[in-house]
């Protein structure tokens, strides 16, 4: 299992090094100050291919580098329980992670789809109106005030 973490671990780091190049090599962007967090990026990805099947999920497998949904699923939930958890009170630092899926509020989600969703990722669930109403959202569990300091991790379901 460590040996799969490690790998895990690397494989992460390497694609958010790839992610980072490639925004980099965009000279619109280099000429302004951007922020933005690979991890939150991968986690989202992580997201869309733990959901998904077929060639979606084989082509976002293999730009994520993992073998399988079970190893991204793992690791994710790893780095939000221990990694990105609160160290203010052990005298580490304090950090905020949040997860939001936002899905149209006429699309039935699988039971399987929202645990996997809030329990490994520690995503919050909304079902909103896209069709109708929703430009952009900010969902009730969004405080600026306790995400001053967050990374930020949202994913937007529309058909």
């Amino acid at each position: 299992m460590h040996n799969l973490i490690r790998k895990s671990l690397t494989n992460l780091t390497n694609v958010s090094m790839n992610i980072t190049k490639h925004l980099l090599s965009n000279q619109k962007l280099r000429e302004k100050n951007v922020v933005f967090s690979p991890l939150s990026l991968n986690t989202v990805l992580s997201m869309i291919a733990t959901g998904s099947k077929g060639p979606t999920q084989k082509q976002l497998l293999s730009f994520l580098q993992s073998e399988s949904p079970g190893d991204l699923k793992s690791l994710c939930s790893q780095l939000v329980s221990s990694v990105l958890s609160n160290g203010a009170p052990a005298g580490g630092p304090c950090l905020s992670y949040t997860n939001g899926v936002w899905v149209e509020q006429s699309l039935p989600l699988q039971p399987s789809f929202k645990q996997l969703m809030t329990t490994d990722f520690k995503a919050t669930l909304a079902a909103v109106d896209f069709i109708n109403k929703v430009l952009f959202f900010f969902p009730y569990f969004f405080n600026l005030e306790s995400t001053r300091h967050a990374f930020i991790s949202i994913l937007f379901v529309r058909v």
